[in-house]
């Protein structure tokens, strides 16, 4: 139970940290933060994030971040950079720098390389009255009550507050510059992520031997068609292309309880008219949204052109698998 109690403890104090960094930091005061950032990234400037130890490592986190979320950034090593890793910083480019001691050496002496060119320098770091917040731009105050750390010596609840701001600032500007899925898309071309946002419904959607049934097939007929397509659906055209209707295998089981009279019913009487469709250009991850998102889960879904023309059928089983 100790275990378990440190374990919850750690999460307490690391969450009440951010909380009230969100309470005491101003918005008057992140504005023209935010702004200087924006700016010059659309002016085709650089964010270059510098650190040393833990506070390296979430430099060159926030420095990925950035990058995936459309704001190009650099992560660079305080001690590489004293030793020419800054050769590519040009006057547009902006300095997000932290260290939570706000003293760290190898961090205060690139301070004099970026004035001289003009290059604006962001500190985040944990100690208002350090060389950092002195000598920076602009200031965030990174400051926490305790470590979670029980010594309050490990970099525990400070470096998850950096982090938190870090990620703040990227999500910002990815929503200031209108940041939009396909756009996120190219900077994630692989893996998972990457086949999340470019997979498109035309890639998923079954094209070949379509069940459709003309309006005025009976449901024997329906029953018949859509046993033998196994795709949870018929589709409803009087000319074989234009989507008059959907009727699902829900459709059936409610239709049945008519009792015999069922098999002599139209599929006219019992199709869903204008039912939800999707077109073969929506990415597949929104077609599943679509498909979810709703009272009543949707199983299956008609794909068609802009003139409602049958292209396909699309299974939220096939969707689930893909993605």
């Amino acid at each position: 139970m100790a275990l378990q109690s440190d374990f919850l403890e750690v999460l307490k104090i690391e969450a009440s940290t951010i909380l009230a960094a969100a309470e005491r930091l101003k918005a008057s005061d992140l504005e023209p933060i935010m702004r200087l950032l924006l700016d010059r990234s659309e002016k085709g400037g650089k964010v270059f994030c510098i650190g040393i130890g833990k506070s390296g490592k979430i430099a060159q986190k926030i420095a990925a971040t950035l990058s995936s979320t459309g704001t190009p950034s650099f992560f660079v090593h305080a001690t590489e950079a004293l030793h020419g890793d800054l050769g590519g910083v040009t006057q547009n480019d902006t300095v997000l720098a932290f260290s939570f001691s706000g003293n760290t050496e190898e961090v205060i002496r690139l301070l004099p390389f970026f004035a001289t060119k003009a290059v604006p320098v962001i500190g985040i770091g944990g100690n208002t009255k350090s060389a950092l917040a002195k000598s920076c731009t602009h200031w965030i105050d990174a400051s926490v009550e305790t470590e979670a750390c029980p010594l309050n010596l490990a970099p525990t609840s400070s470096t998850t507050l950096a982090l938190a701001i870090g990620d703040a600032i990227a999500v910002a500007l990815m929503k200031a510059r209108g940041t939009t899925m396909e756009d996120f898309a190219r900077n994630h071309p692989s893996g998972s992520l990457g086949r999340r946002l470019s997979l498109t419904v035309g890639d998923v959607m079954k094209r070949d031997d379509l069940p459709i049934v003309p309006d005025t097939a009976t449901m024997a007929h329906v029953v018949e068609v859509s046993t033998l397509a196994k795709l949870g659906a018929v589709l409803v055209s009087q000319d074989g292309r234009l989507l008059l209707g959907l009727i699902t295998d829900g459709d059936i089981r409610r239709a049945l309880k008519t009792g015999p009279a069922f098999f002599q019913l139209t599929a006219k009487e019992c199709m869903t008219q204008s039912p939800i469709t999707v077109q073969a250009g929506q990415l597949a991850v929104e077609a599943l949204h679509l498909m979810e998102n709703r009272p009543s889960q949707l199983s299956v879904l008609p794909v068609v052109d802009q003139n409602t023309q049958i292209l396909g059928v699309l299974r939220i089983h096939d969707l689930v698998q893909a993605l």
